[in-house]
């Protein structure tokens, strides 16, 4: 009898003209424990965590379904904690974290006999699309496509100076909602432009060419339409770099807007603070946080269940977790 104990970085995706094919693994964390039970249970920790279905229709417990399925296993009850720090329905990849955390959870419960590119495509099939669940588990910047059947990748190691910025704002915006708000055909000049913009930004990226950063995170295809749906976004796109970004775009889905900036930059205090005042002049509260790309992907314990009590996971991760 063991624990699994897997510790998974939030993402952003997009980095404005990469839809559905860009994302980051960022410095901001879940946990999700699971061990094989007699009684499918759960535990779920935080304020965020109400709500949240405790049975087996949980995304948890639904995605290690999968992965025993996948490898030919029985494993018909869990129990399984969960405590995460990303925001939900944010834009900052809290649901491909918890697939993720889910798939690599299940399959080093069972002895991990699925590959990591397995996983990799058990998770972009679910979330229907690469760049959240690539960077939330290869870590890094991911520049990925999937053509319904096989998604690919590339991972590319962040910019030692790369920094970021995030401000979320106090409300939820679904995923559905802001698809909902795209249309459905574009003009050739506007996929010509956003072509030009994501290959751009992959190789400043990739090369260290920050400076190419501010033209190259422009975009056409999706944030125009939805800034409507985040008053004050449009305005924060046009100015951040006025007030020390690299560049800025809409973090996912939304609401979160995320700022790229220098790690060297003297700037930071007034980028935060236009950020919050722009979002404010709306009536929108927000909070912002330092966020750091993450390198790795996820984080994995295994612990044989001896005689006695364990440790409890909010025990175990508590001198982790930031706030």
């Amino acid at each position: 009898m063991k624990r699994v104990i897997v510790k998974v970085p939030a993402s952003t995706a997009n980095l404005g003209p990469g839809f559905d094919s860009l994302g980051m693994a960022l410095s901001l964390y879940a946990w999700i424990e699971m061990s094989i039970a007699d009684k499918t249970t759960f535990r779920l920790h935080g304020e965020q965590m109400k709500g949240l279905p405790t049975d087996r229709s949980n995304l948890i417990y639904k995605v290690a379904q999968l992965v025993f399925k996948e490898a030919g296993v029985h494993v018909p009850e869990l129990h399984i904690e969960m405590y995460s720090e990303i925001p939900l329905t944010r834009g900052l990849g809290s649901s491909a974290s918890a697939i993720v955390g889910a798939l690599v959870a299940a399959n080093a419960l069972i002895g991990s006999p699925l590959s990591e590119d397995k996983l990799f495509q058990l998770a972009t099939a679910w979330e229907g699309h690469p760049d959240n669940v690539g960077a939330s588990l290869f870590g890094g910047i991911i520049a990925s496509a999937w053509d319904g059947e096989r998604a690919d990748y590339v991972k590319l190691a962040p910019p030692a100076s790369l920094s970021t910025l995030v401000a979320i704002p106090a409300f939820q915006l679904s995923t559905e909602k802001a698809r909902h708000a795209l249309p459905s055909q574009l003009s050739m000049a506007d996929a010509v432009f956003n072509i030009g913009r994501s290959s751009l930004l992959v190789a400043a990226l990739a090369t260290g060419e920050l400076g190419l950063i501010r033209s190259a995170m422009r975009d056409r295809l999706h944030q125009p339409y939805r800034a409507a749906l985040i008053p004050g976004m449009a305005h924060i796109l046009d100015h951040a770099c006025d007030h020390g970004a690299l560049g800025a775009a809409l973090s996912g889905a939304g609401p979160t807007l995320i700022a790229f900036v220098d790690k060297t930059s003297e700037r930071k205090e007034e980028l935060e603070q236009f950020l919050l005042a722009t979002l404010k002049k709306e009536g929108i509260e927000a909070e912002t946080r330092w966020l750091e790309p993450c390198k790795e992907g996820p984080q994995v314990i295994i612990e044989a269940l001896a005689g006695g009590a364990s440790p409890l996971l909010m025990d175990r991760i508590k001198g982790e977790i930031k706030r």
